[in-house]
């Protein structure tokens, strides 16, 4: 098993009520843990704020600790998406019915499922607030409530997503129009974006790129494409071992990569873009697209800006080591919405989950945590229909291998991980609470040496 959690990939998988309009989802609960409208207690040992990848794990995990019947989650949402898939579905690899479950068959059987939205949290007292005035208690908090997409920060969407020839592959109601998009067409420019906010899976934006380029080398089309990577970064990737290897493939496939370019506006009737050059402050440039994939703007959850446990921005304030919140003793954070400096990804959950729990753990037993996160982050570069470079890296932005082998090279294996069985190990192990990260391999398969 490798990087098994190792690579649960890139994106935290927070089903977010931006993903999903009411009623959209009506598939049935399986009744495997006990749901309401609204609390069935107004007080838990564990309360969880959200029912994505984060939350499902860490709820699994202190239903252990505490029992049944202690641990909440508050979760709105009725499906759970497994979004790492949705890089391969924009592509035409996957079905986007395969990365959905109804919340009610991943929420761990005797964790109640409080189906309500959380509008203000007061660590002061203990308390958050929920829908219709409601109050619920707590001895321990973990929030886990992910990044919310900020699409209407960029003029002429969300409704330019009516128009052909636009995708975003991180929108369940987008990624399907990313592969229309991609089948039709013809001649022009190709353009993927890349945002001037953090973002989770910091290499999904290209990975996309990459597949496309694949499919109309592989259909005929690839000389009538001019494939343009339209970034707000300075570099292609954080981790320069794993950046050199892109730039190769990059070179090899001639796209061009515009740095310091941010999409602000799209004219979808015209098929236009519209780009400003953060090297140069109000300078703007405007391309014509045959194909638009948009990777939008994102930032904290609004329940989190300007909440007591939040630093300036809006981001969940923890200790980078022990996930424990810097103020608050019983308030802990995990995944996208904390401000951990790693890339927000599924598979940082994993590791931030194994860690979470030995600290939680402790301070139960009024201990000091000293399980210390070194900020393990995973992201399966896709560079092909059957080609994954491995990148695994840590705080420091050094890389943290799994396998002796030089993980900056295009890999089969690799795909076939990320594709096959990563999404066996998400829904059978780590929202089950097994998978902590791929730590103990990494020590197995280089001897004991890292």
């Amino acid at each position: 098993m490798s990087a098994i959690g190792v690579v649960s990939s890139c994106s935290c998988l927070r089903p977010g009520v931006w993903l999903l309009k009411p009623g959209m989802q009506n598939m049935s609960s399986f009744g495997l843990h006990t749901a309401a409208r609204c609390a069935a207690k107004d007080y838990y040992e564990v309360l969880v704020l959200g029912g994505g990848t984060g939350g499902i794990t860490m709820s699994a995990r202190m239903k252990r600790k505490v029992g049944a019947g202690n641990v909440a989650v508050v979760e709105p949402s009725k499906t759970h998406y497994y979004q790492p898939l949705w890089t391969l579905v924009g592509g035409g690899a996957k079905q986007l019915a395969t990365s959905a479950r109804p919340t009610g068959s991943v929420m761990p059987k005797g964790v109640e499922w409080i189906k309500s939205r959380v509008t203000a949290l007061d660590p002061d007292k203990n308390c958050v607030w929920l829908e219709n005035d409601i109050k619920i208690s707590y001895k321990y908090l973990i929030i886990a409530l992910g990044i919310s997409l900020h699409y209407e920060k960029i003029k002429g969407l969300p409704e330019g997503f009516q128009h052909p020839k636009i995708g975003s592959n991180y929108s369940v109601h987008t990624v399907e129009k990313t592969w229309k998009a991609l089948q039709d067409f013809k001649e022009g420019n190709a353009i993927f974006t890349f945002p001037n906010t953090p973002v989770k899976c910091a290499g999904a934006p290209q990975k996309i790129m990459y597949l496309s380029e694949a499919y109309w080398r592989k259909t005929g089309r690839r000389s009538k494409a001019n494939v343009m990577f339209n970034t707000s970064l300075g570099v292609i990737f954080g981790v320069k071992k794993y950046a050199d290897a892109l730039l190769e493939i990059i070179k090899e496939r001639n796209i061009a990569v515009n740095y310091k370019r941010n999409l602000v506006e799209v004219r979808a009737d015209k098929q236009e873009a519209v780009f400003e050059n953060l090297d140069k402050p109000g300078v703007t440039e405007v391309h014509q697209y045959e194909m638009l994939h948009v990777t939008p703007p994102m930032g904290p959850p609004d329940v989190l800006i300007n909440s007591p446990v939040s630093d300036d921005i809006g981001w969940v304030d923890v200790d980078k080591e022990t996930l424990q919140h810097k103020k608050y003793p019983n308030v802990f954070g995990i995944g996208d919405c904390t401000n951990l400096p790693t890339s927000k990804t599924a598979a940082a959950v994993a590791a931030q989950s194994g860690v979470l729990d030995k600290t939680i753990s402790l301070v139960m037993k009024n201990q000091l945590p000293t399980k210390k996160y070194d900020g393990y982050t995973s992201c399966p570069l896709v560079t092909g229909y059957n080609k994954v470079i491995l990148a695994e890296f840590d705080y420091d932005a050094q890389p943290l291998e799994t396998f002796p082998i030089d993980q900056s090279k295009e890999r089969v294996t690799m795909y076939h991980m990320k594709a096959d069985m990563m999404p066996f190990l998400y829904w059978n192990a780590l929202l089950k609470g097994y998978w902590g990260g791929p730590a103990p391999v990494r020590k197995l398969m280089h001897l004991g040496l890292k």
